[in-house]
């Protein structure tokens, strides 16, 4: 038996998030479709992070069990010929037993995407969220410089969420524009239930004048989701790298 890595890239406009559920299809379904049908056993994935219907990626992270002969680095070739084209193996790689791609110490980054300008644009209407108003990025940017450190982020999470602890740390957050995209790219040690996106929404309602750069300060303190600002869609979200420090060489 050995336990295999995947790194998984992904367009998730078509499914209804990563995990396993039964009102749609998820990508993790998928997945364990095309491991089943290569190896012959039933696979069950276990994920890295739970990424939302509609929340694209660049690096999540999977992990299986299995008894083939098949070399762990030929994985990715064996299920890019059977995967549908919006899901690709980035690389398969085998990994200790006791490896465990969410219980292990992580750094994970996530970048929302915010098309701005007068009119929206079909090409990039997919990956990104179209907002025609100004967005005072030097405002964004130094609210979202109050953001970064070890905080409490109740106001940043679902009402109710569902974990021991809101506390996280937050590494960096990087802000800038590429002619008519701006670029909100957050890394940190882990992220509360839609965490990023709403994240995102309040720096929107920065760069529109509607809260102060300060105020940031104060929603933290707040500790309520009401304090901060909207949940960013979805579709504007990719999962960019997730970073495993203790088992890196």
């Amino acid at each position: 038996m050995k336990r295999v890595k995947l790194t998984v890239a992904y367009d998730g406009t078509n499914y209804c998030g990563w995990q396993i559920q039964s009102n749609g299809i998820t990508v993790q379904q998928v997945l364990n479709e095309a491991l089943g049908s290569l190896l012959g056993e039933e696979i069950k994935t276990v994920g890295a992070s739970r990424t939302d219907a509609g929340v694209h990626a660049l690096g999540n992270v999977a992990v299986f069990d299995t008894t083939s002969r098949i070399p762990p680095e030929k994985f990715s070739f064996a299920l890019n010929a059977g995967l549908p084209a919006d899901i690709r193996i980035q690389k398969s790689e085998e990994v200790p037993p006791d490896f465990h791609p969410r219980f292990t110490t992580t750094v994970k980054t996530y970048e929302y995407q915010i098309l701005n300008r007068t009119f929206g644009d079909p090409a990039r209407r997919l990956s990104s969220f179209h907002w025609y108003g100004k967005l005072d990025l030097e405002e964004m940017q130094e609210a979202a410089s109050y953001l970064v450190g070890k905080h409490d982020f109740k106001s940043f999470a679902t009402a109710s969420p569902d974990v021991n602890s809101t506390v996280r740390t937050i590494y960096s957050i990087r802000l800038w524009k590429e002619n008519d995209m701006i670029h909100i790219r957050v890394t940190g040690n882990g992220f509360l239930y839609h965490m990023v996106r709403i994240i995102a929404g309040t720096l929107m309602e920065v760069g529109k004048g509607k809260i102060r750069p300060g105020q940031m300060k104060d929603i933290l303190a707040a500790e309520d989701r009401r304090a901060a600002g909207p949940t960013a869609c979805a579709l504007g979200l990719t999962l960019m790298e997730i970073r495993y420090p203790e088992w890196e060489s």
